[in-house]
């Protein structure tokens, strides 16, 4: 992950919940993604306040214990290169 990167969700895209299937959606123009497990809260905190490194933080805040670092900075920069954060 780039130093300094603040995740955000580009322009258009929102973060949906999808009381059909008892989840979360991100709805992009022209795509639809179901998200799984803590995805969706992982991307509400990409806000564009937080660099990678304090959003993996705050998360291993909230869940002590759990291996969220690497797994966080792993999905983060999936999501980057599919153009899903900017």
């Amino acid at each position: 992950m780039t130093a300094g990167w603040r995740p955000r969700l580009p322009a258009g895209t929102v973060l949906r919940a999808d009381p059909v299937r008892g989840g979360d959606l991100l709805l992009l123009p022209e795509r639809v993604v179901v998200l799984r497990g803590s995805a969706a809260e992982v991307l509400r905190l990409c806000d564009g306040g937080r660099t990678g490194d304090e959003l993996a933080a705050e998360l291993a805040a909230r869940h002590p214990g759990a291996p969220v670092a690497g797994d966080v900075t792993d999905f983060l920069s999936r999501l980057r290169q599919e153009g899903l954060l900017k």
